[in-house]
């Protein structure tokens, strides 16, 4: 089994990636900061030496880098399973204050990145052979900001707004093609958003369990797609 993560050299994405291979997937990953990239393929080794692990120095806001890397995962495994578009960016602000370029800055990052990656491996996974009733897998990181206007949300929400508008719609065309797709909105989780801020770890989610939600919804039945699922740290948002 075969699965593509992007923004997996750190935080979530870097999770997810760790449980994939941990249980025996095969893993495509990139990032656009060679030394964690090559500390994160490191660390998969690490996990699983027995795993193919690929990686790739790739800006996937730039549309052609999004599909050469899917191109290139695609050549390498010949088939993939699991798409998990979780390449992202956090910037908070006004809107009517923040700096002009926040805005194109997110769409790019946080939805054309999941538009072309998506756009070029669901071509590939249609016409991948059926296996259990199923012919792929795509999951969408979203966030909580995607479902609730808040104050200094900014940019940021609008693109995550547009990610879980994308979802939805990729649900209801992927449906026919057995391909499932999910999209998962955490809240408050420890990664890079958080680095530097004084927050208890104990006060907000870990990438782990994000990881292990993602593990569970790929496991499911063939006839059973989670669609949408909201994580929250226990004592709500902060």
């Amino acid at each position: 089994m075969n699965a593509i993560v992007t923004g997996a050299s750190k935080g979530i994405g870097k999770a997810i990636a760790e449980k994939l291979v941990l249980e025996g997937m095969n893993v495509a990953i990139c990032a656009r900061d060679k030394i964690d990239l090559i500390e994160a393929v490191i660390t998969l080794k690490e996990v699983n030496p027995a795993v193919d692990v690929f990686s790739q120095i790739r800006d996937l806001s730039i549309k052609e880098e999004a599909i050469a890397f899917g191109e290139d995962v695609q050549k390498r495994f010949g088939r993939v399973d699991l798409l998990v578009n979780n390449a992202g960016a956090f910037i908070s602000g006004d809107l009517c204050t923040e700096a002009d370029g926040v805005l194109e800055k997110l769409i790019a990052t946080n939805l054309y990145s999941a538009y072309h990656m998506t756009r070029t491996i669901a071509y590939h996974m249609k016409q991948n052979d059926v296996v259990n009733n199923m012919r792929g897998h795509i999951v969408n990181i979203s966030s909580v900001a995607a479902l609730k206007a808040y104050t200094n949300g900014g940019s940021y929400s609008i693109s995550k707004y547009a990610l879980e508008g994308f979802s939805k719609n990729l649900r209801e065309e992927l449906k026919p093609h057995l391909i499932k797709v999910s999209t998962v909105n955490p809240g408050a989780t420890m990664s890079d958003s958080w680095s530097g801020s004084d927050v208890d770890e104990t006060r907000i989610m870990r990438p782990q369990d994000i990881a292990d939600i993602i593990w569970m919804l790929f496991n499911l039945s063939p006839q059973t797609v989670v669609e949408e699922i909201v994580l929250r740290p226990q004592l709500g948002d902060l």
